[in-house]
C-alpha cells in the first residue's frame, strides 16, 4: 500500500471505528490527531505544532457568529417570547385539515428564522404542541412528523451555527452559505404544509376536527402583529444586511442577537434569570462546537501534510468519472454517513477530501454547500439515530412509541430526498440568492 493510502486508512479508518465504537466527536479527533501529528510530523516536534494549530482553530474571527446565533435562540427560548410567536400563528391560521400540525410547521419555520439552534427548536415545539396535538385526538405519526421535519429545516434556514460551521471548515463563503439556504428552507416547509393538508384528507381520522376558540378580527391579528412581525423583523434585518453585503456575518450575527434583546427588554420578559440561563445554554453549545471545530481542523492539516489528501483526490478525479456522477458519489456517502454519525462528524470526515475535489474540479462552492447542507439535513431525520428522533423521543409522553416518530419521519425524508434532486439538477434553487450579494 502507498504510503498515502495508508496515511488515509489510519486518519480516516480510524476516526470511524472510534466514532462508530461510541467516543465522543472531540475525543475521537484529538487521539487521531495526536496519532497522526506523531508519525506524520515529526514527533515531538509534530504535537508542539498540533498544539499551536489547534489554539489558531478556535481563536478565528470567522466562528465568531456561532454563539450570537445560539444566543437568539436562546433568548426568545428563556424569556417566552417563542410562546407567543407560536400563538400569534395558531390564532391566524383559520380551519384547517391538520390545523395543528400546520401550526407547528409555520411556526417552527418562524422559528427557525431567529434561532441557531436546530435541536432547541424541535425541543420547544416538541414539549409546547405535541402534548396538545395527542389531547385533541391527533394520531402520534401525523402529531410527531412535522415537529421534528421542521427542526431540520432550521439548519437550512439562517442563522445557522452549523452553516456557519461548514462554511468555516470548508472554505465556502459563509454569507453566501447562509442566504443560499433560504429558498431550499421556505421550499421545503410549502411542501410539509401541502403534504399534511393531502394526507388528512385522504385520512381524516389522523386528525379530527378542529373545535378551538376561532379568533375574528382584530382579536386574531393582535398578536401576529405584536409579537410574529417584530421577531420576523429581525430575520429580515439579518438576512438583508448579508443579501445586501453591507455587513459580514459576524455583524449580523452581532445586529441579530442585539435586536433579540432589545426586543425581549421592550416586552419586559428579559429578566436575569431568563438571561442567566439563556448565556449559560450558549455557552454549553459554544463550548462544544468551538471544541469539536479544534480537532477537526488540525485533523485536516495532517491529512493535507500524510499526503492522503492530494493521494485521494488524484485517485478519484483520474477514474474518468463525471462531474455529475462524483458529485452523486459524495452525496450518497453523506446520507449513508448520517445513518450512523452526527453533522459535525460529517463534515469532519469528508471535507478534508471533498472540499480539494470540489476545488480541482471547479464546481460551484456554494451550490455543493447547499447540496451539503440537505444531506445533513436529511441525516437529522434518518433513522435508527437520527438525531431528531432521539430528541422527539426525550420530550415526547410514554404513549409515542419509537415506531410511531420512525413511520412519522418517512415521508418527510422522501422530500428532503426530492428536494436533494431538484437543487442537484436545477442549481439557481441554491445559487440565485447568494448571487445577488454585493
Amino acid at each position: 500500500m502507498s504510503g498515502w493510502g495508508f496515511a488515509a486508512w489510519l486518519m480516516l479508518g480510524g476516526s470511524t471505528v472510534l466514532l462508530f465504537i461510541g467516543m465522543p466527536v472531540a475525543f475521537t479527533f484529538i487521539t487521531i490527531n495526536i496519532v497522526g501529528a506523531w508519525l506524520y510530523m515529526g514527533g515531538e516536534p509534530g504535537l508542539v505544532q498540533l498544539a499551536r494549530s489547534s489554539v489558531s482553530s478556535v481563536t478565528a474571527f470567522s466562528l465568531t457568529p456561532i454563539p450570537l446565533f445560539v444566543l437568539m435562540g436562546e433568548v426568545l427560548f428563556h424569556t417566552g417570547l417563542a410562546l407567543k410567536v407560536i400563538e400569534g400563528v395558531e390564532r391566524l391560521i383559520r380551519r384547517l385539515p391538520g390545523r395543528l400540525a400546520v401550526v407547528a410547521v409555520v411556526a417552527g419555520t418562524v422559528f427557525s428564522a431567529i434561532s441557531g439552534s436546530t435541536i432547541a427548536t424541535t425541543a420547544m415545539l416538541g414539549s409546547l404542541m405535541l402534548p396538545v396535538m395527542l389531547s385533541r385526538g391527533y394520531h402520534p405519526v401525523l402529531a410527531t412528523g412535522p415537529i421534528m421535519a421542521i427542526g431540520a429545516v432550521d439548519m437550512l434556514i439562517p442563522p445557522s451555527a452549523l452553516t456557519v460551521l461548514l462554511g468555516s471548515l470548508s472554505g465556502i463563503s459563509i454569507s453566501k452559505l447562509l442566504v443560499g439556504g433560504v429558498m431550499p428552507g421556505v421550499i421545503l416547509s410549502v411542501a410539509f404544509v401541502l403534504w399534511i393538508v393531502i394526507r388528512v384528507r385522504i385520512s381524516p381520522h389522523l386528525a379530527p376536527q378542529d373545535d378551538s376558540v376561532q379568533y375574528t378580527g382584530w382579536a386574531r391579528w393582535q398578536p401576529f402583529f405584536a409579537y410574529v412581525l417584530p421577531t420576523l423583523s429581525i430575520f429580515g434585518i439579518v438576512v438583508g444586511a448579508l443579501a445586501d453585503g453591507w455587513a459580514t456575518p459576524t455583524e449580523c450575527a452581532a445586529i441579530g442577537a442585539f435586536a433579540t434583546m432589545v426586543l425581549a427588554m421592550a416586552y419586559r420578559v428579559l429578566t436575569w434569570d431568563a438571561l442567566l440561563k439563556a448565556l449559560k445554554g450558549t455557552a454549553g453549545i459554544s463550548g462544544m462546537i468551538l471544541f469539536i471545530i479544534l480537532g477537526a481542523t488540525t485533523f485536516a492539516q495532517i491529512l493535507s501534510f500524510s499526503g492522503a489528501s492530494s493521494g485521494l483526490v488524484q485517485f478519484i478525479t483520474g477514474q474518468g468519472l463525471s462531474t455529475s456522477m462524483i458529485v452523486v458519489g459524495m452525496m450518497l456517502i453523506l446520507i449513508f454517513l448520517g445513518i450512523f454519525v452526527d453533522q459535525v462528524s460529517m463534515m469532519m470526515i469528508t471535507l478534508p477530501i471533498f472540499m480539494p475535489i470540489v476545488q480541482s474540479l471547479a464546481i460551484d462552492p456554494v451550490w455543493f454547500g447547499v447540496l451539503f447542507l440537505i444531506c445533513m439535513q436529511l441525516g437529522l431525520l434518518l433513522p435508527p439515530h437520527g438525531l431528531l428522533l432521539m430528541t422527539m423521543r426525550g420530550v415526547a409522553p410514554p404513549q409515542v412509541t419509537m415506531a410511531h416518530i420512525f413511520r412519522a419521519v418517512v415521508p418527510y425524508v422522501v422530500m428532503s430526498l426530492l428536494l436533494l434532486a431538484a437543487v442537484f439538477w436545477f442549481p439557481p434553487i441554491a445559487t440565485w440568492l447568494p448571487g445577488l450579494i454585493g
